[in-house]
């Protein structure tokens, strides 16, 4: 079996094609990009060489010291690196993280940040009061870095296209939507604390009150979760929708980055035990 080993020197993906009898097959595999194989870690507009070495004549020159003549791994480096220039203004530092966010379910700092910033910027467009959100983690591709912020990180971390939607649920269908996540995968919430055990919903409350399954709530969602996104159907049974379909998720998420920044506040954002999982 022969092996050629792929990599994007500013992601932290690996792409790996194996040939078995003639046979080609393609796997992914998510490497964080911590300077442990060859040094190269992540650059910025400014560091380039230091983060991601050099290529002279056919030889590339690691950061680590390592040095690879010919072959494809000086291949890769040349466009790799001959794409630096092209995405320097991506490379530019736009605000500070007073520490690293690191993706973790049921709950976290980054989950928490993303989706109390949907609600927030939904709640202003729409002129109505949002009471819930509901997000999901595959839409927050990488952790929050401690320390500068680059555009390219707030880029990676919200990829996709999808735009920011209200929706007015009636309570027992918002209840139903918890009760699934609670059989399945409890994804991103703000505004609701819930408490699950056993793949069951054990309570759910809103504003400190117990879920009102004939009451409406306005719920701050975005577009992929409407009609079956990770096997979510926020819009289902809604009594309203609102899609601001000019307004995607980085739009929001740089608004926020660039205000706090302005405001000199480094990004810094917490848990609060929104979500609750008894063994």
């Amino acid at each position: 079996m022969k092996k050629l080993l792929f990599f994007a020197a500013a992601a932290c993906f690996a792409l790996v094609m194996s040939a078995d009898d003639g046979r080609y097959r393609i796997e992914w595999s998510r490497y964080r990009m911590d300077g442990s194989r060859t040094g190269c870690v992540s650059p910025g507009a400014d560091n380039v060489e230091s983060s991601l070495g050099r290529v002279e004549d056919g030889v590339y020159y690691a950061p680590d010291g390592k040095v690879y003549k010919g072959g494809s791994a000086a291949a890769v480096a040349s466009v790799v690196l001959a794409a630096q220039p092209a995405m320097a203004p991506v490379k530019k530092a736009i605000g500070r993280s007073s520490g690293p966010m690191i993706l973790a379910e049921p709950e976290c700092a980054l989950s928490n940040l993303f989706i109390d910033t949907i609600m927030a910027a939904v709640e202003k467009r729409s002129g109505r009061h949002v009471d819930v959100g509901i997000g999901n983690f595959g839409g927050i591709r990488v952790d929050m870095p401690g320390g500068d912020i680059l555009l390219d990180d707030i880029l990676s971390m919200f990829p996709f296209s999808n735009t920011i939607v209200y929706v007015a649920l009636k309570g027992r269908d918002l209840r139903a939507l918890l009760e699934q996540m609670a059989a399945t995968r409890v994804q991103v919430l703000g505004g609701v604390r819930i408490v699950v055990s056993d793949g069951r919903l054990v309570s759910a409350t809103i504003g400190g009150e117990p879920l009102d399954d004939d009451r409406v709530y306005g719920v701050a969602t975005i577009s992929f979760l409407l009609d079956g996104g990770d096997n979510l159907h926020v819009g289902r049974n809604a009594l309203e929708i609102i899609n601001y379909d000019d307004i995607n998720i980085i739009d929001i998420m740089l608004e926020y980055i660039h205000a706090e920044t302005a405001a000199g506040r480094e990004i810094s954002y917490s848990t609060d035990g929104r979500v609750k999982i008894m063994e």
